[in-house]
């Protein structure tokens, strides 16, 4: 020690002296490596959400080749069809949301796709936080609603079916845009 500080040598005379950390108890740091070790099991999820999609991309197909039959077997009248085709969009749009949901969670917990990977990912798709993916899978939500409400218009008996379910669906939208909204609010502080 220093006989005018009081420090250790080497030590500058401002600093207090250097504690060393304590030693964790095993049993906490056991405990903090399974928490840790824990997020693997969102592969439980990028696995069904990957297959999950794959089963709306394979219906979606299966719905459009037969749809192709019927409308080459049947094409009048036309209005009847076009439902089939908003269904397909639909599916389709299941089948994406699945996919950026697997991806959301991948990236979430369990490491970032980097942009330099043979399959990079794309910027929009990339996600830093649980808001991110929250606002990209309420926005595909939003527009499967939409393309719901289009092929349900398409084919409603009334115009007051219609009404009832594009305003069901657009209190749907604004709850979700407000739940979107406060949670980013929140974020900022």
């Amino acid at each position: 020690m220093s006989a005018h500080t009081g420090s250790p040598p080497g030590e500058p005379p401002d600093r207090p002296p250097r504690h060393e950390p304590q030693p964790q108890h095993r049993p906490a740091a056991a405990f903090e490596r399974m928490v840790a070790g824990s997020r693997h099991l969102a592969y439980i999820p990028v696995v069904v959400l990957l297959l999950a999609g794959l089963g709306a991309f394979a219906y979606g197909t299966f719905l459009f080749v037969h749809s192709v039959r019927v409308i080459v077997d049947h094409p009048y009248p036309v209005g009847h069809h076009v439902g089939l085709f908003l269904l397909d969009i639909d599916l389709f749009l299941i089948g994406a949301t699945m996919l950026i949901s697997a991806v959301g969670f991948y990236e979430l917990f369990i490491q970032e796709i980097r942009q330099g990977s043979a399959t990079p990912v794309p910027t929009w798709l990339q996600m830093a936080d649980l808001n991110d993916l929250k606002g990209r899978v309420i926005a595909m939500v939003v527009l499967v609603a939409s393309v719901s409400f289009v092929e349900v218009v398409v084919d409603a008996p009334s115009g007051r079916q219609a009404l009832q379910l594009g305003i069901g669906i657009a209190s749907v939208i604004v709850a979700l845009s407000l739940f979107l909204y406060l949670g980013s609010r929140g974020e900022r502080g």
